[in-house]
């Protein structure tokens, strides 16, 4: 599933790669904006994807914020060995900190989740500062788990490149120098929008066994690359057993993507889906 790094065209209001200031710090890197943190951060599973820039002489840039969520930003970082033609243009998930977050969906998705330390679990409970500060540590390596296991099991998931406290460096999701749409944005032919379908039945029978669901699945936070599924946005992924309310999220994740593909005109048996994937949970 290793992809080629591609190159995005120029967009508004950001500079092109190599347009950067020098920094006049001292420790800063002759070019771009700090060095590589490649060497203090947990790395994403082998083997390593090619296209993935290790070399603790590479240094980084932030060319632009991609989105704006709730509970994270993600901007577009590009990775180069100064003086050479190895590169990469990657994702950086940054979560925001205890008094930027909104905590009101937090509780639902956390039952069945656990942290060593009793006082930790309280803080967690009563939304202390340093219980906020926890969740949002907890967003962050659960999704980096997550989408670790899930490329390392074969599912459409970007590659997690790495983690470094609240930040994550992932794959981005593109080809044709262009970042894929999401699902939300397509009109696709009958043809098509039947072959994504089995594609998100397939996604969903594979999730399940591994006793998860996403928690939180629609348009939004599916991409298209090629006409193939990737699935993104994994930090609430849901303990289908484990949490009291998993079936409610599985229920919830099948009926809101079933109801995008009827809506495009695709018949759908939603009941007859739900019931099999739900039934795969358990089997």
């Amino acid at each position: 599933m290793a992809h080629q790094p591609f190159h995005l065209p120029a967009r508004e209001g950001l500079a092109p790669a190599g347009a950067f200031a020098v920094d006049s710090a001292p420790d800063a890197p002759p070019e771009g904006e700090r060095w590589t943190s490649w060497d203090r951060a947990s790395h994403g599973p082998g083997p390593l994807p090619e296209w993935v820039v290790t070399d603790l002489g590479a240094v980084d840039a932030d060319l632009g914020v991609l989105k704006t969520g709730k509970e994270a930003d993600v901007h577009l970082v590009r990775r180069w060995v100064p003086g050479t033609g190895r590169a990469c243009l990657m994702a950086a998930k940054r979560y925001r900190s205890a008094d930027h977050r909104l905590f009101h969906r937090d509780s639902g998705y956390l039952e069945g989740r656990r942290v060593r330390k009793s006082r930790e679990m309280r803080a967690m409970a009563r939304r202390t500062a340093f219980g906020k500060e926890m969740i949002a540590g907890q967003w962050a390596m659960a999704e980096f788990a997550t989408l670790s296991r899930l490329w390392a099991e074969g599912l459409p998931v970007p590659y997690p490149v790495q983690l470094d406290e609240t930040e994550m460096l992932m794959e981005l999701v593109g080809s044709d120098g262009a970042v894929a749409p999401r699902l939300v944005q397509l009109r696709p032919g009958p043809d098509e929008l039947a072959d994504l379908f089995e594609q998100l039945r397939g996604f969903m029978l594979d999730l399940v066994e591994l006793g998860w669901t996403h928690g939180d699945l629609s348009p939004y936070n599916v991409l298209v690359r090629d006409g193939d599924l990737v699935v993104i946005d994994w930090p609430q992924v849901v303990d289908v057993v484990g949490n009291p309310r998993g079936m409610d999220f599985l229920d919830r994740d099948l009926r809101t993507m079933c109801t995008w593909f009827v809506r495009r005109g695709l018949e759908v048996d939603v009941e007859e889906l739900v019931g099999e994937v739900c039934a795969a949970a358990f089997g």
